[in-house]
């Protein structure tokens, strides 16, 4: 029996209007979704609050085997879900399977930290019981993006359940079945209880009223840089804790004892998985004088080898980009470039959404692909003659989230690590990674550091409360 059923998707609830999902690789309709509206976010919010207090209540093992369920789900529903991931977001199923495994093993993780110890009995100067405790924050909003669906929604969503939280989830509308319907379906067959999980597919409208809502006392937002000042200015207006994991242009460097045989798999990886849809996307490319010229060759003509296509339908490497908008903007930051100087070494072509893997060379600080996030498969390629001008050149820029370091003497590479500011750092790999068990985030404009991950998800999805206990009551000088 099917988890999805397209006949259910239409709520009488919701008052923000029909949404078609569509395909992005061919533009035919998938369903259609109904959207929240403001006063949806108040509902959904009030009705979480009231079932999270039982919730929060019940026996750790009585959470911790909904998300072990949650878990089991994914993968006994892997065949029907991987076709929503490709199909909705124009993944390939390699990409898609990834999700899969990873939403799998957030929920084991998540199942772990119901069991975790809750706080520490601390030492005090007056006769009496002084210890911490953490409890549920109450109702977690989570605002997940289009380009992870699946894990950019349940990496928020498993860790609140689990440590007792109801959650309001308003996934991007472009992904609102394999981002947040097919969460749904997975926790309501799980046994969560009613009222504990609400998901909202919807615009910006129904982002600030989650946002602005007083009984969402914290927000999870994943997404651009742009959206999240705007998420963190108004979540700060109204004193309330968000967490923020936004955009990147992150390095790999290329040192010149590098293996170029195998550095350009990597290379191209970090670029061009998912159409570079990926917020630790190798943004850019920096590589040894030395091994510049044949580092560009060997790139283009990887690039050149990859297949673009409708990846439910054919083998390929690469499926389509989102929409047209973000075509739009990755083509006109190509061209752009190009304009002012920067050589075509391969790609910079389009067939409707399916945009070809493109190298870039003779970039500069000027060059806009180069300095600016792309979010695309764009591959800008930059010399550097020195470890000091590759430690300033990745250092440089608004963002820190990761960074790739490719050499033969690793400690070499841990050295050069602690020169550049980032959130992750990966010797020998590219820059895109992602395990349930690794804190996950970025510094500066590319977020508000980790909190993906044992104690990152503690401390995001909880509050730590000082209790003391005294046999007798205590006196006062009046």
């Amino acid at each position: 029996m099917p988890l999805l059923d397209p006949e259910n998707w239409q709520s009488h609830n919701l008052a923000g209007g029909e949404y078609a999902v569509t395909e992005p690789a061919t533009g035919d309709p998938l369903g259609t979704v109904t959207l929240a509206a403001a006063e949806d976010v108040t509902a959904a919010a009030g009705a979480a609050r009231a079932a999270q207090a039982e919730w929060a209540r019940a026996p750790h093992f009585v959470r911790a085997a909904v998300l072990r369920k949650a878990g089991d789900l994914f993968t006994a529903h892997a065949d029907e879900l991987r076709d929503w991931i490709v199909r909705e977001s124009g993944s390939i199923p390699g990409k898609a399977d990834f999700e899969l495994h990873v939403a799998a093993q957030e929920c084991y993780e998540a199942a772990a930290l119901a069991s975790r110890p809750a706080g520490q009995v601390l030492p005090s100067e007056a006769a009496r019981l002084s210890y911490t405790r953490r409890i549920p924050v109450g109702v977690v909003g989570v605002i997940s993006p289009f380009n992870a669906p699946l894990i950019l929604s349940i990496r928020s969503v498993a860790p609140a359940l689990a440590l007792g939280n109801g959650v309001v989830l308003k996934p991007d509308p472009r992904t609102a079945v394999c981002g947040g319907l097919a969460l749904a379906a997975v926790f309501a067959e799980a046994g969560l209880p009613e009222g504990l999980l609400h998901v909202l597919p919807g615009g910006p409208e129904a982002g600030q009223a989650l946002v602005a809502d007083r009984q969402v006392p914290v927000i999870s937002f994943t997404g651009s840089t742009a959206a999240g000042r705007a998420v963190g200015e108004a979540a700060g207006r109204h004193l309330k804790r968000v967490h923020l994991e936004l955009g990147g242009n992150s390095a790999l460097i290329v040192l010149e004892d590098a293996d170029i045989d195998a550095v350009i798999s990597t290379a191209a990886w970090g670029s061009f998985f998912h159409q570079g849809q990926i917020c630790m996307t190798t943004g850019r490319h920096l590589v040894h004088a030395s091994l510049y010229e044949e580092y560009i060759e060997r790139l283009a003509a990887k690039a050149d080898s990859l297949a673009v296509g409708d990846p439910h339908r054919e083998q390929v490497h690469l499926g389509p980009i989102i929409d047209d908008a973000q075509l739009a903007k990755i083509h006109g930051l190509v061209e752009s470039s190009t304009a002012r100087g920067a050589k075509l070494a391969a790609g910079g072509t389009h067939d409707r959404l399916f945009y070809r893997p493109t190298v870039l060379a003779g970039v500069d600080d000027s060059t806009p692909a180069y300095a600016e996030e792309v979010f695309g498969p764009v591959a800008p390629v930059r010399s550097f003659s020195t470890v000091d001008e590759a430690a300033a050149l990745a250092s440089d820029g608004p963002y820190g989230l990761s960074l790739g370091i490719v050499t033969r003497d690793t400690a070499r590479g841990l050295d050069l690590a602690e020169r550049v500011p980032t959130g992750i750092v990966h010797i020998n790999d590219q820059t895109v990674n992602d395990e349930a068990v690794a804190p996950f985030g970025g510094i500066a404009a590319s977020g508000t550091g980790a909190r993906f991950g044992g104690e990152a998800n503690l401390e995001a999805f909880t509050d730590l409360r000082w209790t003391t206990v005294r046999g007798d009551v205590a006196g006062y000088p009046f």
